[in-house]
């Protein structure tokens, strides 16, 4: 049984998470959402403009939307920090709590993968969005209060601990072991 680890364990952990790669990090773990509070994690999934993560709720059960009611693609995927989750989750069978469909090596910071950022996985495109990812009692409940306030931290928010957003630019196939690559608009 994993344990929720406190505020100094947790910020123990800042320099492994900052030491991932910052161009050429590997897709670790797949996980799509088919309904509320359902995981299922995929070696490879298919994405696209439309759908998201096929088969994710995001395409029929968004919180945000747009004015015609869909779903809003700003909020289509999130990437998450596997250094990062390892550390608040404890082992790799827990990572899928966190609700995230893409779980990569990679430093995911402000500085590294700016708004507008496009990232190449697979045969698929994604750009980086401005909408902001902080977690929720959800997240608190299976990870931790100290985890909350560790990911919504002044550090937390400049790494992107909880995660960034990205939307299909171009759709594809992803597969768990795909590198994730920067690339020029």
């Amino acid at each position: 049984m994993w344990h929720h680890l406190s505020e100094e364990e947790l910020t123990a952990g800042l320099d492994s998470i900052r030491s991932a790669p910052a161009d050429g990090g590997v897709l670790e773990m797949i996980v799509i959402r088919p309904v509320d509070k359902e995981r299922s994690v995929l070696t490879e999934c298919e994405l696209s403009l439309s759908q998201g993560a096929q088969g994710d709720q995001w395409a029929w059960n968004c919180w945000k939307k747009l004015p015609d009611g869909s779903s809003h693609p700003d909020v289509q995927l999130t990437l998450m920090n596997t250094r990062c989750i390892d550390l608040l989750a404890g082992e790799q069978e827990r990572w899928a709590l966190a609700g995230d469909q893409l779980y990569v090596d990679m430093d995911l910071s402000c500085d590294n993968l700016p708004v507008g950022q496009r990232l190449a996985v697979g045969t698929a495109l994604l750009e980086i969005t401005d909408s902001k990812h902080t977690g929720c009692g959800l997240f608190a409940e299976r990870f931790g209060a100290p985890a909350l306030k560790f990911v919504n931290s002044p550090v937390g928010k400049e790494l992107h601990l909880r995660g960034i957003y990205a939307k299909v630019v171009q759709d594809g196939v992803v597969k768990v072991g795909d590198v994730v690559t920067k690339v020029e608009k």
